[in-house]
């Protein structure tokens, strides 16, 4: 049944990418300095979760290195590696230039200098999740090395421009920006058809099966593509011909389950006991989630931070925010299964 399991991958990068040409094209065209030995802008690539952000930087960078031999590519998922030392660490063992720094000894600056040093191919960083750093000021850092390009994903720009200095955010502001919606179910049904054509055999699972996956998955291709993936895997295993009704229904509960525990893993430690207040005691709002957690930790952060990982969470379906911003209200969502018309 399932004929290249790469492709229902969640990293798998397609070799063409589905209602994204301009973003695509835009985003190209902020790295083409690169490809003559100047530098690139930084750019910004932002929109919801599930909406091709990681898939479309990936793309990008990946053509690039098809077309000019002397560039490189880093990939930093900021929510792994949230502290400035592990995502500077990240990068120069990409570039095989961590030999002999020790992570448990070696300063922050030492990591910045080696950067500074780097005089191997123009690489871009592309940094994922970058509303997750702990430590923005890595951007900066970054930011000064004109050997470096840098693509930072973000949810939201605003909560990643609240969470760095002025200095920072001036220059933020003049990237260039790649903004991008959630899917429409027609684009959805689409990617799934690619996914379908290319991964399974044929006849495994019909149009209005994708369609309903599509129409579930709400504009987050993330979980549309986690849905076929799990519904082919179980078809696999049971040995049956096709996906049917009955495993596509249980595929979305578990998929949406997956991803669900997936970000509750990825979760920093402060974010883990924000969330545990919240499913603790919630309804709550966030000036008691706050007195809760400063009780809870040594080393509390700000309230403004603590009011981005309740954003964050949000935006992973992790919680559900009601009420208007005066008196916003925070709940754990225990996750419904995603309805699958019949």
């Amino acid at each position: 049944m399932i004929r290249d399991a790469r492709v229902l991958r969640a990293g798998f990068v397609p070799r063409e990418v589905e209602h994204r040409d301009a973003e695509v094209n835009h985003l190209s065209s902020v790295l083409e300095p690169i490809t003559n030995g100047e530098p690139a802008d930084t750019a910004i690539v932002s929109g919801p979760s599930g909406a091709g952000k990681t898939c479309i930087s990936k793309f990008v960078t990946e053509r690039l290195r098809e077309e000019v031999l002397d560039v490189e590519t880093t990939y930093v998922n900021c929510w792994r590696n949230y502290t400035r030392f592990r995502t500077l660490y990240q990068i120069l063992d990409d570039l095989g230039a961590t030999i002999d720094i020790h992570r448990q000894s070696t300063p922050h600056d030492e990591l910045v200098d080696r950067l500074q040093q780097h005089d191997g191919p123009r690489t871009v960083v592309i940094l994922d999740e970058v509303d997750q750093l702990e430590d923005p000021s890595v951007i900066y850092d970054l930011h000064s090395l004109p050997q470096f390009a840098i693509i930072c994903i973000a949810n939201k720009e605003e909560e990643l421009f609240s969470r760095v200095d002025d200095r920072l955010v001036s220059r933020l502001r003049s990237s260039e920006h790649v903004r991008m919606d959630k899917y429409h179910d027609k684009q959805l049904y689409d990617i799934l058809s690619a996914r379908a054509k290319w991964g399974l055999d044929e006849d495994v699972i019909t149009d209005d099966q994708l369609y309903r996956i599509a129409d579930a998955a709400a504009g987050d291709a993330r979980l549309a593509i986690g849905i076929l993936r799990t519904a082919a895997g179980k078809a696999d295993r049971e040995n049956h011909e096709r996906i049917t009704d009955d495993i596509l229904l249980d595929a979305a509960e578990d998929a949406r389950a997956q991803i669900k525990q997936k970000s509750l893993d990825s979760l920093t430690p402060h974010q883990r006991v924000v969330y545990d207040i919240v499913r603790d005691y919630g309804p709550l709002r966030p000036s008691k989630i706050y007195d809760r957690y400063t009780d809870e930790v040594d080393d509390p952060r700000t309230k403004r931070t603590v009011r981005t990982y309740l954003s964050k969470m949000t935006q992973y379906n992790l919680l559900r925010a009601d009420g208007s911003s005066r008196d916003r209200e925070y709940t754990a969502i225990d996750q419904p299964s995603p309805t699958l018309a019949e």
